[in-house]
């Protein structure tokens, strides 16, 4: 039955005479047939689906995501903010959140497993963890106070295997030498897409530009960016610590 309904639809689609033309015109004109839209009518329809939608979201989300989510914490963050669904734990990680922390439902949080010391990530208060970010630990993972971290970011605390060929053809885990700390200073903003290598320090008030790998310590105060990421420019005082 499958093989015959492809067939047929590869007939219809070949529209070699009249009768599979008007087939196919016909299914194509079923599939792209759409209601016009009444003026008001589907305005208040459409306020109205925002207004159910948006208090189920933030329902679930104060009942449901925002408490689960903190019991997967080592204490109890002040005024967290979990939107967008709950993030992903994976493998064993020690997570301590401060205060005002705002962090997506798409984040996903990770811990090296092939270790003997417990991985931390401590991340400070009045801190964003924006959409699809990745936090891999493998030893620490340092976030200061204020730090902005924008969508699809990823802090590379560990690689999750091993450089040799063999090594990793047969499962085993990365090295020891391979993972390392991360930190971020107070007032760090990554812009979208930036990821940050093991063992890697950014300074307070730096700025990294979307896209950007940081490899190597950064300064504080500075604008940086690039594949690997270099020092741009210095920022302003006043900038850089704003």
């Amino acid at each position: 039955m499958p093989q015959a309904a492809a067939t047929f639809r590869q007939w219809v689609k070949a529209r070699d005479n009249a009768f599979s033309d008007t087939l196919y015109r016909l299914a194509k004109g079923a599939l792209n047939i759409s209601i016009p839209v009444i003026p008001g009518v589907h305005r208040l329809l459409y306020s109205l689906h925002r207004i159910v939608t948006g208090a189920s979201a933030n329902a679930t989300r104060v009942f449901w995501y925002t408490p689960l989510f903190q019991s997967r914490l080592t204490r109890t963050a002040g005024r967290l903010f979990v939107y967008s669904g709950m993030p992903l734990v994976l493998g064993p990680v020690d997570i301590t959140f401060g205060d005002d922390v705002r962090i997506s439902g798409h984040t996903t949080i990770s811990g090296r497993s092939a270790t003997r010391v417990m991985p931390q990530l401590v991340v400070g208060s009045n801190v964003d963890i924006g959409w699809q970010t990745t936090i891999a630990v493998g030893t620490r993972v340092e976030i200061g106070d204020n730090v902005r971290i924008a969508g699809r970011a990823f802090l590379a605390g560990y690689p999750g295997h091993p450089v040799d060929a063999a090594d990793r053809a047969s499962g085993m885990p990365d090295l020891d030498t391979q993972a390392g700390d991360i930190v971020l200073e107070p007032d760090v903003w990554l812009a979208t897409g930036v990821s940050v290598m093991a063992g890697v320090r950014i300074g307070r008030g730096t700025i990294v530009a979307a896209g950007s790998v940081v490899t190597k310590d950064l300064p504080p105060g500075v604008l940086a960016g690039g594949v690997p990421a270099i020092v741009l420019r210095m920022l302003p005082a006043e900038k850089a610590m704003s």
